[in-house]
C-alpha cells in the first residue's frame, strides 16, 4: 500500500527445475524485469489464480494471460530467453544462505 515499499521474489522449488514446471515462476520474474508497477500488480494477480496455474500446467502459453497495457513484445522476448539458471540460483541462495528446506517459504525483510 506504500509507494516506498519494494517487493522481490526468490524461488525455492521443492521439485526438479524444468521448463514445464516453472512457467509461473518465470512469468513472475519476467514481469518484474519488463513491466511497470501498475501492469506488474495486475498481471501478478492474474498469474496467482488457481485456474491460471491449471491452464498453464495443461499447456496454455503464458502470453494468453498478458493484460492490456503490458509491453507484450518485451515480455515475450525476455520470457523466451530467461533460462532456468536464475531459478536454480534462487534455489541455491534460499537453501545455502537462508537455510530453507526445499519448498519452504519465508519472508525476508530489511526495513526500518
Amino acid at each position: 500500500t506504500s509507494s516506498h515499499t519494494r517487493v522481490g521474489i526468490l524461488n525455492n522449488p521443492s521439485s526438479k527445475i524444468r521448463e514445464d514446471n516453472t512457467a509461473i515462476a518465470r512469468g513472475i520474474l519476467t514481469a518484474f524485469l519488463t513491466q511497470n508497477n501498475s501492469n506488474l500488480k495486475s498481471f501478478l494477480s492474474k498469474l496467482t489464480k488457481e485456474e491460471t496455474a491449471k491452464s498453464l500446467a495443461a499447456g496454455t502459453k503464458i502470453v494468453k494471460f498478458l493484460i492490456p497495457g503490458m509491453d507484450d513484445d518485451t515480455f515475450e522476448k525476455k520470457y523466451n530467453t530467461l533460462g532456468l539458471d536464475i531459478i536454480k540460483t534462487h534455489q541455491m541462495f534460499c537453501q545455502e544462505v537462508l537455510k530453507l528446506l526445499p519448498g519452504q517459504m519465508a519472508v525476508v525483510s530489511n526495513g526500518r
